[in-house]
């Protein structure tokens, strides 16, 4: 007797043979195809995209002049805005501070160079002794406004950023190696005046 779930062999070479139509056999055929599921596909965002560059190349000279273009625009912007360092609030009190006050590190180049020409061995001995005593005079000006100016930074620090994680030292450090350069030379250009209260 026959079971009753078990189906007759010629039933399962039927199912197993399907019809293939001329539409499939061509996209089979076809590389790279993929079958549809339903939809269509979305179009990227035109909004995303970069421009498209110049369809003519530049010459030589246009070349030139466009590096130098961007160049100029990158140091009028970091001379505005300064570099990664110079970021936060407690960077841009440093700077008010230093900005805000007359420093000596500011004629410590000049004194330098004075110095470095007056202790040369061809100067008379009364010219090397006054630039040794300049020497030592702008040497003890810089200590001393640096030892004023991290004191002042350290007392509106806490005052004004209790919580703040900023290192004190690295802000001296930042403060001092300001106080030491040409106002005008200065990134970021400072934004108080001398004499303004911080």
């Amino acid at each position: 007797m026959p079971s009753l779930f078990r189906r007759k062999s010629t039933d399962l070479v039927e199912d197993s043979v399907t019809p293939v139509t001329t539409d499939e056999e061509t996209a089979r055929a076809r590389r790279g195809y993929t079958p549809t599921k339903g939809r269509e596909t979305p179009k990227r965002p035109v909004a995303g995209r970069r421009p498209a560059g110049p369809t003519k190349p530049l010459s030589k000279e246009e070349a030139r002049e466009r590096r130098r273009q961007l160049r100029a625009e990158s140091a009028s912007e970091f001379r505005r805005e300064g570099g990664p360092r110079d970021r936060g609030p407690e960077r841009l009190l440093a700077r008010n501070v230093v900005d805000s006050r007359r420093t000596v590190g500011t004629w410590f180049f000049g004194g330098a160079l004075i110095v470095l020409l007056g202790s040369n061995q061809a100067m008379p001995p009364v010219v090397r002794l006054l630039s040794n005593i300049l020497w030592g005079a702008l040497a003890l000006g810089v200590v001393i406004d640096s030892v004023l100016i991290s004191r002042k930074i350290k007392k509106l620090v806490r005052e004004r950023f209790p919580k703040s994680d900023q290192r004190l030292g690295s802000l001296y450090l930042y403060a001092i190696m300001r106080s030491i350069t040409f106002r005008r030379m200065r990134a970021p250009e400072p934004r108080v005046n001398i004499g303004d209260p911080v």
